[in-house]
């Protein structure tokens, strides 16, 4: 899969109406000035472009197409909280890492790449195309990570329309309202970090555990019981999760260890979805 067909359903979803319904995510048009070409009209297009005189000449509606409709601001909140080490051969922060070089991966031209951080963007704001993307791949943030900031960080400071992608394994308690805002605003897409033992854990007897957050460690006792429990918990808490995301409008999809970049294309159905 590439790049490109990414990029391309993200501005097929700049072209949408709005309030699409559905659960999916609203979209925006651009409102630039630039003009690029004329092309044929088609479903969603703004009826205040269209270009009578050429659509006069070659006998069907022509749209004006302008520079904010073919470039895109992409954004990443990623988590950088230690429960994203957590993996079998490789961590999850491992496969968030390869879906945010696949995401910035896709720009082009006058695209803006941005990180978004706990406290502010971590990004030049005047770099476009491939060397933003390179920039907003590389940025760090030193502030301890704070999903809930983050996103009050991305309503203040990026433009109307922005397609964001949100890595994150979605343990930190979440304002709905906030979420719901972060959706009519922007092209909101959410990587869930699945639990590594998302199928079983490996556990038998008396084991020793420490908080991946924390540090804290226990001990405690693990049976057949505690495994079922372990696992119908976590799968469950994964559905709720989902379906509490599209509900607000979210595009979301499971991000799986060792597969970044196919989760991240499997969100937009370009890929088989991760069951």
């Amino acid at each position: 899969m590439k790049p490109a067909a990414l990029r391309t359903a993200l501005l097929r979803g700049k072209r949408r109406p709005r309030n699409a319904g559905g659960g999916s995510p609203t979209q925006f048009r651009g409102d630039g000035l630039e003009f690029v070409e004329v092309r044929a009209y088609a479903d969603g297009d703004d009826p205040r472009r269209i270009d009578w005189a050429s659509s006069a000449r070659v006998g069907q509606l022509q749209t004006r197409v302008v520079l904010e409709d073919v470039s895109l601001t992409l954004a990443t909140i990623l988590d950088g909280s230690s429960s994203m080490n957590l993996g079998h051969a490789t961590s999850l922060a491992s496969a968030a890492s390869d879906a945010m070089h696949t995401w910035f991966g896709c720009a082009t031209g006058e695209d803006r790449c941005v990180r978004v951080g706990t406290s502010s963007l971590l990004t030049p704001s005047h770099l476009r195309g491939r060397n933003a993307a390179v920039a907003a791949a590389a940025a760090t943030d030193r502030t301890p990570f704070s999903l809930q900031r983050a996103l009050t960080t991305a309503l203040a400071a990026l433009p109307r329309g922005s397609a964001v992608l949100v890595i994150s394994d979605f343990l930190e308690s979440l304002d709905r309202d906030v979420m719901a805002r972060c959706a009519r605003r922007f092209d909101m897409t959410a990587l869930a970090a699945r639990d590594p033992w998302f199928d079983g854990i490996p556990l038998r007897g008396f084991v020793h555990l420490r908080d991946a957050e924390t540090g804290e460690q226990t001990r405690l006792f693990v049976d057949a019981t505690a495994r079922r429990k372990y696992i119908e918990a976590t799968q469950r808490r994964e559905r709720d999760l989902h379906a509490l995301l599209r509900s607000l409008g979210w595009r979301t999809e499971a991000l799986l260890e060792g597969a970044g970049a196919r989760s991240l294309y499997a969100a937009f159905g370009l890929a088989e979805r991760i069951a």
